[in-house]
């Protein structure tokens, strides 16, 4: 008796959860399809797709195609190179070396600052140094104070728990260092990588904190919809909403079927 109230609760907490997560997104969506007279709230005053075509077409302020071309390309820097000094932190670490210590503290202390004072203080630095402040360059340092650590710790973990035993197989058959990683290593690290690309793009993508003072004058796609807010009161908010949204699960999609297709050729390989 005891058991099964205990599941009703959890069943209605878990629910409860799913909407309170959900629920403003399914609002959004259900929004964006609003017509061509409709507003901001329900009830919906015909059904379209017009706010999804005024969207691309040239908007009285915002530039939302510059502003996603941009996060695109920034979260793809942020991506490339959270995955490779993570997995090179990940081999680096798996030997101690002096300073080795003082050297992941500092990797991982950027988590507990708060993300506005890494914005403020990278876009006092460059403003002290004379240097623009750009979404390629000052925006880019401040995300990878975020992306980096997550990457850095998944790696660890990884390496923590790696039969060193397969490499050294691979060294007593003559392959090279390069050979062994690319051949023994990065095969068996695969899908963690893939989860850190994955890590690395989206924190980025999403980012406003630690963008919002080092992002110069060209917004990222987050600044472009908090600036949006503020002069935009028509269904083209949520059909911008409704857009990122599906590319953000896109992504999810693409990275869950790597990982698949990886375990697939893995568990294919023995008979090919």
């Amino acid at each position: 008796m005891g058991g099964g109230v205990a599941r009703v609760v959890l069943g209605s907490f878990f629910v409860l959860f799913v909407l309170f997560l959900y629920g403003p997104t399914l609002t959004i969506l259900v929004l964006s399809f609003q017509g061509p007279d409709g507003g901001l709230t329900f009830p919906m005053n015909g059904v379209s797709l017009h706010w999804f075509a005024n969207l691309f077409e040239t908007q009285a302020v915002g530039d939302f195609g510059g502003a996603l071309s941009r996060s695109l390309m920034l979260a793809g820097m942020v991506m490339l190179t959270t995955v490779v000094v993570s997995v090179a932190a990940g081999m680096g670490f798996r030997r101690r070396f002096a300073g080795s210590g003082a050297l992941f503290t500092l990797t991982v202390a950027s988590l507990i600052v708060p993300s506005i004072l890494v914005s403020l203080g990278i876009g006092l630095l460059f403003t002290l140094m004379g240097w623009d402040t750009a979404w390629y360059s000052s925006a880019f340092g401040a995300q990878l104070t975020w992306t980096l650590p997550f990457g850095v710790l998944i790696m660890f973990a990884v390496f923590n728990r790696f039969d060193r035993s397969w490499e050294e197989a691979a060294r007593d058959q003559g392959a090279t260092a390069w050979q062994s990683f690319r051949h023994v290593v990065l095969p068996i690290i695969a899908p963690s990588v893939i989860g850190i690309a994955l890590f690395g793009f989206t924190l980025s993508y999403d980012e406003f904190a630690r963008t919002l003072l080092t992002a110069g004058s060209d917004n990222t796609l987050p600044l472009e919809i908090f600036g949006m807010t503020t002069n935009i009161t028509t269904p083209v908010l949520y059909a911008l909403g409704t857009v990122t949204t599906l590319l953000s699960f896109t992504v999810i999609g693409l990275a869950l079927a790597g990982v698949a297709l990886l375990r697939r050729r893995r568990l294919g390989s023995p008979a090919g």
